[in-house]
């Protein structure tokens, strides 16, 4: 059964080392592969250090999980946060900071959208179709690569881990999906994501350009299950806030 993983990312800051981490790390690609393709991915910064994954879904808006902003319940402040983009290597990629006061959260699944000055990047398609049981997917993200003081081993390069869609209801998930069912699970096929990798893209795998977004990659049992909330779910969501 998934030990669900989505506890608060960012609890504690460690002064000595200036890493970000948390007690129970939440949503990182263990094991997968470095990934050549991704211009929508975007990893999330707080205050200066790496924190979660993201995805951009127009030139101005990011799409990522909702804990990610929150540290100790408590909401954190636009000013601490900042995004990079336009790059694989988030070393080399474009700063950019949300717009004040603009930024929204689903009511029913772990999602955040943010709005920032426009970006210069090819954005992702969100998807207008369900995920399917045994459907292969493909999550990205810039986070942790190793299972013991995540904190400390965030990939500087995009990663992506292969994963397969399982079918609802099955017990191995009965952990895995929220109350409002707006989750879908996935097992592992190569690479888990993990601490960092929160509000990561799940797409689909497809030629490029032609992927779609499925799901905002929101916890993991670091071994084999993983979980994402669902966009078609929250499409409806996504169109009122992004006007799109």
């Amino acid at each position: 059964m998934v030990r669900r993983v989505r506890a608060l990312l960012l609890t504690a800051l460690l002064m000595v080392t200036g890493l970000v981490v948390s007690s129970t790390p939440a949503s990182a690609v263990i094991g997968g592969s470095k990934s050549t393709y991704g211009p929508w991915a975007v990893r999330m910064l707080l205050d200066g250090q790496p924190a979660c994954t993201g995805t951009a879904v127009s030139d101005q808006w990011i799409l990522t999980a909702a804990h990610c902003f929150f540290e100790q319940g408590q909401p954190i402040a636009d000013k601490r946060i900042a995004f990079k983009v336009g790059n694989l290597d988030m070393r080399k990629g474009t700063t950019v900071r949300p717009v004040p006061g603009k930024r929204a959260d689903s009511a029913r699944a772990d999602m955040m959208l943010v709005k920032v000055p426009p970006m210069k990047i090819r954005t992702a398609r969100p998807a207008t179709t369900g995920v399917r049981a045994g459907q292969a997917v493909r999550q990205y993200g810039w986070g942790a690569t190793c299972e013991n003081d995540e904190g400390t081993c965030q990939s500087p390069v995009l990663k992506q881990s292969d994963l397969k869609v399982v079918r609802s209801g099955d017990p191995r998930c009965a952990r895995s999906t929220g109350p409002s069912g707006t989750d879908f699970c996935m097992q592992k096929v190569s690479g888990i994501p993990a601490g960092g990798d929160s509000g990561g893209p799940v797409m689909s795998i497809a030629p490029q350009g032609e992927e779609v977004l499925l799901g905002v990659f929101n916890g993991s049992d670091r071994e084999e299950f993983a979980e994402a909330g669902e966009i078609f779910q929250e499409l409806a969501w996504i169109r009122r806030v992004t006007g799109q």
